[in-house]
């Protein structure tokens, strides 16, 4: 057999040929994982529903309905509601908002009763620093001064007693506390149609799920957030800004 002579053309059609291969496996690779990873997020998706809703008898997911609105040219999605229902009756509502957090985004779903309290609410996403704003996850569970469990946005937006209000901060994380309330009360605004009033008389806006108008979210905990997290990229510095 004739070896090849070692030319540039021969070279070009070695690199090609491996990387035609290379995107071939790759295509069926993430062919083969894209429905496994469907299915956990779906899993995911749906136990975290069951925790922060009352029991329910649908299918929330199938009857979710989402909220887009325009960014930069683009169509993002700002919020996903999925509506729990028993008996026909509707017995709840969970609420997936996004906020800017310190390391990154926030994704929380809010779960609300009947009545528009919050029933529970679970931390789906997040990049913040671990053993500080990722005790987001449990800290507005408990404690006289931090659950926000049985309370109504619609009542007065929530915010950490910095700002005025009345919930104490993650230890160290104020920025991470700062953008999970925001999330809360940007899920409830999506949840009631409307806006919630926050501390300072800024409103929370949001999008109208039965018209079909789209708005957006705006407060002074949630620019003081975003602006904060763009401040540093480490736990020294969420440290830092807490004590200012």
């Amino acid at each position: 057999m004739k070896k090849l002579e070692s030319s540039l053309i021969n070279m070009l059609l070695v690199l090609t040929g491996v990387t035609v291969i290379s995107v071939a496996l790759l295509a069926y690779m993430n062919e083969l994982t894209a429905g496994p990873i469907a299915e956990a997020q779906m899993a995911q998706l749906n136990q975290a529903l069951s925790s922060v809703v009352p029991e329910f008898d649908n299918n929330p997911v199938a009857e979710s309905d989402t909220i887009f609105s325009e960014k930069n040219g683009k169509k993002v999605i700002d919020y996903i509601i999925y509506p729990a229902r028993k008996g026909g009756q509707l017995v709840g509502t969970a609420v997936e908002a996004t906020q800017l957090g310190f390391n990154g985004d926030l994704k929380v779903l809010v779960g609300f009763d009947a009545k528009g309290d919050i029933y529970d609410y679970s931390l789906l996403a997040h990049s913040e620093t671990p053993g500080l704003g990722s005790k987001a996850d449990t800290w507005f569970k408990e404690g006289a001064n931090r659950n926000i469990r049985g309370r109504s946005p619609g009542k007065g937006a929530l915010s950490v007693s910095k700002d005025g209000g009345d919930i104490d901060a993650i230890t160290a994380s104020t920025i991470t506390s700062r953008a999970f309330l925001s999330a809360v009360n940007a899920a409830y605004a999506a949840y009631s149609g409307g806006e919630v009033n926050t501390v300072s008389g800024a409103t929370w806006q949001a999008t109208d799920a039965d018209s079909g108008a789209t708005g957006h979210v705006a407060g002074e905990a949630d620019a003081a957030s975003a602006a904060s997290g763009k401040a540093g990229a480490s736990g020294e510095g969420e440290q830092k800004e807490n004590k200012q």
